[in-house]
Order: structure tokens, then sequence, then C-alpha cells
């Protein structure tokens, strides 16, 4: 590393030397090439240090260093990924809160849609029991009730025809509610 820092020395000695001679001479641009080819070369092994290779070459010093470093450079990339992943769950978070009350939404929805088909098959069933019970009476032709039976005339005397035990005994075919209502 000190041999690094020397070179990096050497060179930026040269390169202020450089930027105070004319920069538009043919021979200023030479040294800029040379310049950023040794700039080249240091980025490149300390890019292999970085990675594990080349580490023969450094000392004790150098290689603490660069583990210096290299934590430092782990603690930020370690720092940015829990950034990130706080970041992740807060972003997921808020679209399960959203996602929930979407749910909640729909579930309402569905309820009341089942409520409503509920409702609506109860009035059909009354609609169809209140008018099949109306019908009742009209289903049946009047010739089929035995009215005559069940309810003596009156001669041309006034006198009413038949008893009351023939009355009872031809009224089956009619129920007991409507006879009830007839005799009173």
């Amino acid at each position: 590393m000190e041999r690094i820092l020397e070179r990096y020395e050497r060179y930026s000695y040269a390169e202020r030397q450089i930027n105070a001679t004319d920069i538009e001479t043919p021979g200023s641009w030479t040294l800029e090439h040379a310049k950023l080819k040794v700039r080249l070369e240091v980025l490149q092994r300390n890019q292999r240090h970085y990675a594990g290779e080349d580490l023969d070459s450094l000392s004790m010093k150098e290689l603490q260093n660069l583990e210096h470093q290299l934590d430092s450079a782990l603690k930020h990339i370690r720092s940015r990924k829990n950034q990130l992943m706080h970041e992740t769950i807060s972003e997921l978070q808020k679209k399960d809160k959203a996602l929930q009350e979407q749910n909640n939404n729909l579930s309402k929805q569905v309820k009341e849609r089942e409520k409503e088909i509920a409702q609506q098959n109860q009035w059909e069933q009354q609609s169809h029991d209140h008018l099949n019970s109306s019908s009742f009476v009209m289903s049946y032709p009047l010739n089929n009730l035995h009215l005559e039976e069940a309810y003596p005339t009156a001669g041309d005397n006034g006198e009413v025809e038949g008893s009351s035990r023939q009355q009872q005994q031809n009224t089956s075919v009619m129920p007991p509610w409507m006879l009830r209502h007839l005799n009173g």
C-alpha cells in the first residue's frame, strides 16, 4: 500500500508540473497518456486486491488497510441492503393493507348480494304461496264441490230440504274453514 501511495505522489507531482506547462503541446499529450495509463494500472491492481487476488505482494500493513476498506464497504453494502429491505417491507405492508380492504369490500358486496337474493327468493316464495292459496278455491270446479248436497236449497214453500245430518255427511269435500264461513 505504501508503494501505491508513493506512486500516487509521484504521478500527482508530475501532473501538477504538466498542468503548469502548456497543455496544448504534443509532449503534454504523451505525459497525459502515461499518467492515465499508470492510473489505470493502479485501479486494476486495487480491483484485483478487492477481489482477493494478487495478495502475495502486500505487506501486513497493506493487508490490514485492505481489510479495513473491505469492512467499511461491507458495512455500507449491508446498510443499503437493510434500507432497501425495510422499504420493500413497508411497500408490501401497504399493498397487503390495500388488498385486505379490497377483500373486505368484496366480502360485503357478496353478503349484500346474497341478502338481496335471499329476500328476492323469499318474496317470490310468498308471492307463489299467495297465488297458490288464492287459486285453491278456483282450481276446483264448482260442480265438484257438491254445494247442492252440502247446502240444501229451499223448496217452493220456503222449507229447507234435507236434514242437517245429511249435510254433515256430504260436506267432506269442502274444508271446514269454508263451511264456517258459509254457515256463519
